[in-house]
């Protein structure tokens, strides 16, 4: 029977983790390393430690509303979008609602998790921690791991011919980006297009003499606003429009997506395959380039043979990887990735599921819903709510889901994976059941947006506020924007003045 469980990391996971811990009964004790919560999303200056942090000007890419715990909406007078600053003050507001200070261990470092001796019949681990020099050792029913998978910088510099023994420059990993300012007059190679990579250049373009921005394949760009100033995640991620994935075939469905992406602008046009990249790269202070064939003492030559000259900074915006060096040998041997984890969670081979791996998963919505999904489903097994399949079933599911090519091991659909949570968790909303019950909460569940609050309309750890949340959900998203009373019953237009700054059409 699990009482004790270890929550190693205090981020967005390991909250979730212990909330989830305590709604089931449990005792859990979380080890974070820093002094204070919020993992990634606690901005620091500081380079040293090892600590990955944002840097000072990110914005959340998904809306407050389909990012929050499900059980705890954001304010409704926060913006749609969360600078880091108010990512951490909503961190606050939770950890102190459901008084989760208390179980969390600050300056802690877990040195390693190791299966006791009698593993096979208890269960448990060992875990021996560091504080303040002073090294101590627990017993635990169970762990559960809440790093995420920002842990170590992915630098192949062996991908790159000459970075390292020929380039004169200086280059680093984005990690240890932090603002503008040691960027400004520079001419700037930014190597990788995903979200960090699009965003820097951008950022850079307006300090940088110049910015290159190399891509080794194609991308969709997309805006975080959709039609009618909605939240793009809201307007698109709903379970009718996840219907229709389903339903039509996938390259009708593509084509949808294709035409509706290049509505905006034409991908084909700036070389695409963040919003502001497309102006940038009309004015020139972004140019983008194929991917790197090799460095010389100045410069970059491109695989299509073209040559930028005078390169100051290689900025490397190539992701991580996740790396466990607390775990034991034999315990980390058991997943090479988070495809070899039963539903990217549990070490199948293990002789007792009291090992959980939690958030190592990127979703095409919030990693943060996710994660407090997985708790949920974790601390219900924990608890005894819920059971495993046998071994042979759980490795038989990793080897069927398997992606084909490594690269896209953390990429999932958001409805997908967290129906497929909610489902083992047995609090998957049953759309017909509540057409049946309730038509108008079925209509907003099936046509709106698909928040995290669906999942506390049934099953364990059913919340009353749940509907009400639901159904004001737009309220929340609009109420920020109206800041001032606008008269609309006249039909004379106001007059139109403009003035351009940067990709902005300010009107006033």
């Amino acid at each position: 029977m699990v009482r004790r469980v270890a929550v190693i990391g205090a981020g967005a996971g390991g909250l979730a983790s212990v909330k989830c811990c305590l709604d089931e009964g449990l005792e859990p004790t979380c080890f974070e390393r820093s002094e204070d919560i919020g993992g990634l999303w606690r901005y620091t200056d500081s380079r040293d430690g090892g600590r990955v942090s944002v840097y000072r000007s990110v914005i959340t890419n998904t809306s407050k509303e389909m990012s929050c715990f499900s059980d705890f909406p954001c304010p409704e007078d926060f913006p749609s979008f969360l600078p880091h600053s108010l990512v951490l003050e909503y961190f606050r507001m939770y950890a102190q609602h459901f008084d989760l200070l208390r179980h969390i261990r600050f300056k802690t470092t877990a040195l390693s998790v190791r299966k006791r001796l009698d593993f096979a019949t208890s269960g448990q681990w060992e875990v021996v921690t560091e504080t303040n020099g002073i090294q101590e050792s627990h017993i635990f029913d169970a762990v559960m791991v809440c790093t995420g998978h920002y842990q170590e910088p992915y630098l192949p510099l062996a991908s790159f011919p000459g970075i390292d023994t020929c380039f004169k420059g200086q280059y680093l990993h984005s990690r240890e980006y932090k603002d503008v300012e040691a960027f400004r007059g520079k001419r700037v190679l930014v190597v990788g297009i995903g979200n960090t990579g699009g965003d820097l250049s951008v950022e850079l373009s307006r300090v940088a003499a110049k910015v290159f921005l190399s891509a080794r394949s194609n991308t969709w760009v997309f805006s975080r606003v959709s039609d009618h100033g909605f939240p793009l995640d809201m307007v698109r991620t709903t379970r009718f429009n996840h219907f229709l994935d389903w339903l039509l075939p996938s390259a009708f469905m593509k084509r949808i997506k294709f035409w509706k992406c290049n509505s905006w602008f034409n991908h084909v046009n700036y070389g695409l395959g963040n919003s502001e990249l497309p102006f940038c790269l009309l004015s020139g202070t972004v140019v983008l380039k194929p991917n790197v064939k090799e460095f010389t003492e100045s410069s970059a030559v491109f695989e299509d043979g073209t040559t930028e000259e005078n390169i100051d900074v290689v900025l490397f915006a190539t992701g991580y990887i996740f790396s466990f060096p607390f775990l034991e040998d034999s315990v980390r041997s058991l997943f090479d990735d988070n495809r070899s984890l039963y539903k990217r969670i549990f070490p199948p081979q293990l002789e007792k599921p009291t090992l959980a791996i939690i958030g190592l998963v990127q979703l095409t919505g919030s990693v943060m819903v996710g994660a407090e999904m997985q708790a949920r489903w974790v601390t219900g097994i924990f608890a005894g709510w819920n059971k495993l399949p046998p071994t042979s079933r759980m490795i038989a599911d990793v080897l069927k889901k398997k992606p084909p090519v490594k690269r896209e091991n953390l990429k999932m659909s958001f409805i997908s994976y967290t129906d497929e949570i909610a489902s083992c968790a047995g609090v998957k909303p049953s759309v017909l059941r509540l057409l049946l019950t309730d038509p108008r909460l079925a209509l907003a569940v099936f046509f709106g947006p698909c928040t995290p609050y669906q999942y506390r309309l049934v099953g364990r750890g059913k919340w009353s506020g749940a509907r009400e949340a639901i159904l004001t959900q737009w309220h929340r998203t609009l109420k920020p924007l109206r800041t001032r009373v606008v008269d609309d019953s006249s039909d004379e237009l106001p007059p139109l003045n403009c003035s351009k700054t940067h990709d902005t059409l300010r009107f006033f």
